[in-house]
């Protein structure tokens, strides 16, 4: 469900997770990727130092502070971690719930590469179907000009 710039996740238990929709992509907090994976804030800590520390992601490209009011009013400035992280972490974490956001994200990474596919080869019919009426076209239009073109001849030889 979209409000705004935020969209609520939904666990299969009824958990609810508010995910930032910015920059075209989504963005979690620490918390927030615990909560996700059913995993201690430590555990996720950790996979996201290896993630930096293997060079699979760079750190300054999906990481991103914002000011967040706590419970207590007081601001806080927080790590936000976009798409590309949590999908890492995700494909890291040993739990029942990184199960299944495994298997969710490879189900909706078949369905685009499937329907990309799809999308695209469709695409590329209707575009030969408008070079087939393109060409009947000028075949058409061509008609009265042959026929013009022949008469002059004609015409230009009874005239010698």
């Amino acid at each position: 469900m979209t409000k705004g710039n935020i969209e609520i996740y939904t666990t299969d238990k009824g958990t609810e997770i508010e995910v930032r929709l910015e920059q075209d992509t989504i963005w979690l907090s620490l918390n927030q990727m615990s909560e996700l994976f059913e995993r201690d804030k430590s555990v996720i800590s950790r996979h996201l130092r290896n993630v930096f520390k293997e060079g699979e992601l760079n750190k300054n490209s999906v990481v991103a502070k914002s000011a967040t009011t706590a419970s207590d009013g007081k601001t806080y400035k927080v790590d936000y971690y976009n798409l590309d992280a949590i999908i890492s972490v995700g494909y890291r974490v040993n739990s029942y719930r990184g199960t299944q956001f495994r298997q969710w994200a490879t189900q909706r990474l078949r369905d685009y590469l499937v329907q990309g596919y799809a999308i695209n080869e469709k695409r590329l019919a209707q575009k030969q179907q408008e070079v087939r009426q393109l060409k009947t076209g000028i075949q058409i239009l061509a008609e009265p000009l042959k026929k013009k073109q022949l008469f002059f001849c004609i015409a230009k030889s009874l005239c010698s």
